[in-house]
């Protein structure tokens, strides 16, 4: 046992016991230190007796493991420090790239924003408009465009029609900035099932994004695009307000048919104003921008319905309309129709449209024509136009049927699917103007089958039908101009299978046709008011589709007999009378290379002493050039200048039988001014020009009237205009012109007139050499018209077939149409003038037993003679004529041409 001196005090030695242990401890956790601190005695122990010795444990507590407790501590912690270090490296690398991308993203916002279309050109929007010709009635006759557009400005846009797109293209459009977040969000997700089933992609975009696309970006689906187009979106939000976006909108916007803006679509689908458009049909417009083509009315009818319902069910969500509304709406029918191609609206104002085209060409150019928006008011009156083309159109089909069947259109195999292959052939040929959809209600047909009985006949639909033989039997071979084949006994003998023909539906007889055939002849007609020139119908040819060339007034002809009346007037105005002689008989005359000898229309007949009204009214050919002799041509020429029928008569004594050229409307208008009393006039097509906003930049009529524009009558006198008109024959003399081609178709070559028309009208045939061309030139009161057929390429139209058989036919039937509803009028004489009975044949002065007596026009200074003794009359007639004075200068080329 240990000594006492070998245990230390308390303090001292060694450490004992749990302070022992907890020394240890000390050591190893806490870093070492100079002073020790004190060690807690057990509770109740006295630390300051000297005998108290600590008990230490029987066993005291190994701890082996603990400097591997203190190792693991540290491992931990650093591996923490680690993972924080690493986590805050890859932190602020995240941020330093965050921060890049968003310096990069704004550097690129930038660079976009600096790249932008200039938007404020949106506040002068002046989109190409459609520029439209109305007739003198004010209906549509034409439309001239690149694209068919109205500008119609927001506050003329019917409530109906802006709720109907707003409720189906973007139903926040009136609370949004311009984006609308939540719908950008919904189109990318229905973008996920549009990417799987191969759809087209939605943007979400909302109508403001939609203008700046449409005015001021593309249409390509890119990333980029679509930023700039926010971009813009946002600046146009700023910039305008919504009335003017979406008037922009409604403007632009493309509704399938060439038709652009709403104002374009109503009238292309429903012939419309937009005033006019119930809901249904407001809603139909709002259904097509999402693809014009998915809701086209004619081949996607079911779909077109489907989707107009929807825009009317979002209305009634929206609460633009009433449940009753929407009912309704619904249940109403498409009524949507596909309008005609730009250009003419309808078959017969195609040649017109055509010539009103090129003026304002002329006038404008290009540009204005197709871009400006005009809003040209035309003369032509419609009632008038369509009777004169059908006129024509039946006329010529009668004159060429009587000359036998030329053929089929073309020829090719019939097959299993033969109507598929038709309808290719049909496209080819009208691309070759060999077939024309302005021949309606003609149909091209292919021949399938062609027996004794009839003829089995197909359409490019697959439908079939039949032509019976009483149907095609005027379509006797064509020989030449005068002879046919044989009669028709089969059908086979005209048609055989593989024919492709123009067919006509019989009236009443379902699935039964008539054979039909373009005419190889053409010709034009014109009609005009005679007082002031304004075109009221023009028809240049059968089918404009087949030739666009038009004969009323590019077609420069000779005019035949119809040239006589002005060498008439020419002697009535060198003081003639209507009731003067001039000897009919065998005539010859010098010409520029050899001796001319006119011919009467009887070859080989000649009347003897006529008057001058026989001449006209019979059309004497020998006496004209007896009296054009003696006239003289040169005075003739100057005379006939005066109402501006040609550019260049030629001066030989020929012209007197109409061997000069000139046009239809040319000769019409000179024809006109024997009507009104001896005024020159100018045919005109156009009234008055207006541009866009409605001011007029073209007005024919330029005479100044201060006393019409008065804001309440008070009993003043009637304006009183000033008319420009140049007089250019004496009106007396006139009215005896006027007189003897009435005369003309009362009782002379315009018999057919007179059967056709039962009111007041005159006029003049014309037949050229070898029955080249067909005249017929006449008026009434107060409307004047002219005709011509012939063939392009001059040659004979048969024999027999001249101006009274081809022509006045086609006067006839339109004066008939014109004038049906017109009460009859006659003549108006001038002053100055005397009606006297005379005898028809003779001219003279009617005795009480005459029975064939007319009332003749003479003028107040005329001396009715009782005519030279029959003596004289064998000598020379002319020698009774009145000559010139001394002081009236000579001509050259007096009595010979």
């Amino acid at each position: 046992m240990a000594s006492d001196e070998q245990h230390e005090r308390p303090g001292e030695g060694a450490p004992r016991g749990r302070a022992a242990a907890s020394k240890i401890e000390h050591d190893l956790f806490e870093p070492p230190s100079e002073t020790s601190e004190a060690v807690d005695a057990p509770a109740g122990a006295d630390l300051d007796a000297p005998d108290v010795i600590r008990a230490e444990p029987l066993n005291p507590p190994v701890r082996p493991a603990a400097p591997r407790r203190v190792q693991a501590r540290e491992s931990g912690d650093g591996k923490g420090m680690a993972v924080l270090k690493v986590f805050g490296f890859v932190f602020a690398w995240l941020s330093l790239a965050a921060i890049a991308v968003i310096a990069a993203a704004a550097l690129y916002l930038h660079r976009l924003s600096q790249d932008l279309p200039d938007y404020q050109a949106l506040a002068e929007y002046a989109p190409p408009v459609t520029t439209r010709v109305y007739a003198g009635d004010g209906t549509l006759v034409a439309e001239f465009a690149r694209e068919r557009r109205l500008f119609v400005p927001i506050e003329a846009i019917p409530d109906r029609v802006k709720l109907a797109f707003v409720s189906a293209e973007d139903k926040n459009f009136y609370e949004h900035d311009g984006l609308d977040f939540r719908g950008i969000i919904r189109a990318q997700i229905s973008n996920i099932g549009n990417i799987l089933r191969g759809r087209r992609l939605e943007g979400g975009s909302t109508i403001t994004q939609q203008v700046a696309k449409n005015f001021l970006l593309s249409s390509e689906q890119r990333i980029e695009r679509k930023l700039r187009e926010m971009l813009v979106t946002r600046r146009m939000e700023k910039t305008f307000d919504k009335d003017h976006i979406l008037e922009l909108y409604l403007n632009e916007i493309y509704l399938g048919n060439r038709s652009y803006g709403v104002a374009a679509a109503a009238l292309n689908y429903f012939g419309k104003a937009l005033d006019d458009l119930t809901v249904a049909e407001a809603a139909y417009l709002a259904a097509i921008p999402k693809g014009p083509s998915n809701y086209h009315p004619i081949y996607n009818h079911d779909r077109a319905v489907e989707r107009r319902n929807w825009v009317i069910g979002r209305m009634r969500e929206d609460g633009h309309i009433t449940e009753e509304e929407a009912r309704e709406a619904i249940a109403a029918p498409l009524g949507a129709e596909i309008a005609p191609p730009l250009g003419a609206r309808d078959w017969a104002s195609e040649y017109f449209a055509e010539e009103v085209r090129k003026q304002i060409v002329e006038l404008y150019g290009v540009e204005a024509l197709y871009d400006g928006g005009l809003a040209v008011r035309t003369t032509v009156d419609p009632n008038l136009q369509k009777a004169a083309g059908e006129a024509l159109r039946r006329w010529l089909v009668e004159y060429d049927q009587r000359h036998g069947w030329r053929g089929p259109v073309a020829r090719m195999e019939v097959g299993e699917s033969w109507a598929g292959d038709f309808a290719e052939q049909i496209r080819q040929l009208t691309d070759r103007r060999a077939l024309a959809d302005d021949l309606a209600p003609w149909r091209p047909a292919l021949v399938l089958a062609a027996n004794g009985a009839e003829a089995r006949i197909g359409f490019a639909d697959g439908g079939e039908g039949t032509i019976p033989l009483e149907r095609l039997s005027w379509a006797r071979r064509y020989v030449n101009a005068d002879e046919v084949g044989p009669e028709i006994v089969a059908a086979s003998d005209v048609l055989a299978p593989g024919d492709i023909v123009y067919v006509e539906a019989v009236e009443g007889q379902t699935g039964v046709y008539a054979l039909r055939q373009a005419p190889a002849a053409n010709g034009g007609l014109i009609a005009m008011d005679p007082h002031t020139g304004r075109v009221l119908a023009m028809v240049g040819g059968f089918s404009f589709q087949l030739s666009e060339f038009n004969r009323a007034v590019q077609a420069s002809r000779q005019p035949g007999s119809t040239f006589k009346p002005f060498v008439y007037a020419a002697a009535l105005d060198s003081g003639y009378t209507p009731s003067s002689i001039v000897l009919d008989a065998p005539f010859v005359a010098p010409g520029v290379d050899s001796w001319w000898k006119p011919g009467n229309y009887a070859e080989g007949r000649f009347y003897g002493e006529s008057t001058l009204r026989l001449g006209i009214e019979q059309s004497r050919n020998t006496m004209t050039a007896r009296l054009a002799q003696d006239l003289g041509i040169g005075r003739i020429v100057d005379y006939v200048s005066r109402f501006r029928l040609s550019d260049n008569l030629p001066r030989e004594l020929a012209i007197s039988l109409g061997s000069g050229e000139t046009t239809l409307t040319r000769i019409t208008a000179g024809y006109s001014t024997f009507v009104n009393g001896g005024k020159r006039v100018e045919p005109v097509l156009i009234d008055r020009i207006q541009d866009r906003t409605g001011k007029t930049i073209y007005r024919r009529d330029q005479r100044a009237c201060p006393g019409c524009n008065v804001a309440l009558w008070q009993g003043q006198a009637e304006p009183q205009l000033d008319d420009p008109r140049d007089q250019i024959i004496d009106p007396r003399t006139a009215y005896q012109i006027v007189s003897m081609l009435e005369g003309a178709v009362q009782r002379g070559t315009g018999g057919a007139v007179k059967r056709a028309v039962d009111k007041t009208v005159a006029g003049k045939t014309g037949t050229t050499n070898e029955y080249k061309d067909a005249w017929f030139v006449g008026f009434s009161p107060d409307l004047a018209a002219g005709v011509f057929i012939g063939f392009d390429m001059p040659r004979t139209l048969g024999q027999g077939e001249a101006g009274g058989v081809v022509a006045a036919p086609v006067f006839g039937e339109f004066m008939a149409k014109a004038l049906a509803d017109e009460p009859s009028i006659p003549f108006r004489v001038p002053s100055g003038v005397r009606l006297v009975r005379v005898n028809a044949k003779t001219g003279r002065p009617a005795g009480p037993g005459d029975s064939n007596v007319i009332l003749e026009a003479f003028k107040a200074e005329d001396v009715l003679a009782q005519g030279p003794a029959a003596e004289e009359l064998t000598l020379d007639p002319l020698g009774f004529a009145p000559r010139r004075s001394e002081d009236e200068p000579q001509q050259d080329l007096d009595g010979l041409y």
